[in-house]
């Protein structure tokens, strides 16, 4: 009996702009790609009725209806399309407020054509991801609820590595370090890699400091009980490399002792299952 054919994947290109739409059509075409297009976002709902899609490349400016009111309309939809926002504004509003609508990711113009094809095909392949929750969206107060994966913890350390962008270097480098460590530790400590669990991030910017506190939904734990960590091996830097293999735990270690010397202010609760941390910017 012959094999079933695959359907090749379809991608609705949603671009106000019509050599943008053109170029990504014929890209995706060559690369086996079915792609439809829309001119804006009343098009593409309209699209989306009448035809299914595996996924949408959706800008965010456009007439009648922009794309993050396109995913609006489409939250909650069983069904609907995975999302990438391709976009030239990179300011905080529209990324928080790309988050809030569960766009899958967010990707800066332009992107080149080689980087497009696998950007789809990535995309495509990428197991579903499980919602985060924005609480309060203002640039310099942001909270969110992230499942406990490691794939939502990679998608919000990008977005809020963004957020900081006014920045000299190296304190964006030292904060993001700080974030992505204490983040993935709550995640994988804290939450078990449950991605019904969920850290709770907040993240303020003051004038002359950067705050963040991470709550994870674990019991907490006591620093010497951390044999997987670099700090409780101070004698032995691979012994703790080892342990974390053992255990299936990410390589590179529990990371605080580098975070203690990148941020200037690194504190914990009593039970330590929260921590903030602060940067002073002046």
């Amino acid at each position: 009996m012959p094999a079933r054919a695959v359907r090749p994947a379809s991608v609705l290109v949603v671009d106000d702009d019509g050599t943008t739409r053109h170029m990504t059509r014929s890209v995706l075409a060559k690369a086996g790609f079915k792609v439809g297009v829309a001119r804006d976002g009343v098009d593409a709902i309209n699209r989306l009725k009448a035809k299914r899609y595996d996924l949408m490349l959706l800008d965010v400016w456009m007439p009648r209806m922009d794309g993050l009111g396109v995913l609006d309309r489409l939250k909650g939809v069983k069904g609907r399309p995975r999302v990438v926002v391709l976009t030239s504004d990179d300011t905080p509003e529209t990324l928080l407020r790309a988050i809030r609508v569960q766009a899958h990711q967010l990707v800066q113009k332009p992107v080149a054509p080689l980087a497009l094809v696998a950007l789809v095909r990535d995309a495509l392949k990428a197991a579903p991801a499980h919602p985060i929750a924005v609480i309060s969206a203002r640039p310099n107060w942001v909270e969110l609820a992230v499942p406990c994966t490691r794939e939502a913890a990679d998608r919000i350390h990008g977005v809020m590595a963004r957020l900081d962008t006014d920045l000299p270097e190296a304190v964006r480098e030292s904060v993001s370090y700080a974030f992505r460590e204490l983040l993935l530790n709550a995640v994988e400590w804290g939450g078990k890699l449950d991605p019904k669990r969920r850290v709770r991030i907040s993240y303020v910017r003051a004038r002359r400091m950067l705050i963040y506190r991470i709550a994870d939904p674990g019991s907490g734990f006591r620093t010497e009980e951390l044999d997987h960590a670099a700090i409780t091996h101070p004698d032995d830097p691979i012994e703790h490399m080892q342990v974390r293999e053992q255990k299936g735990l990410r390589p590179g270690g529990f990371g605080l002792l580098m975070v203690r010397a990148k941020v200037d202010e690194l504190i914990y609760n009593e039970k330590q299952n929260e921590v903030m941390f602060v940067k002073y910017l002046d």
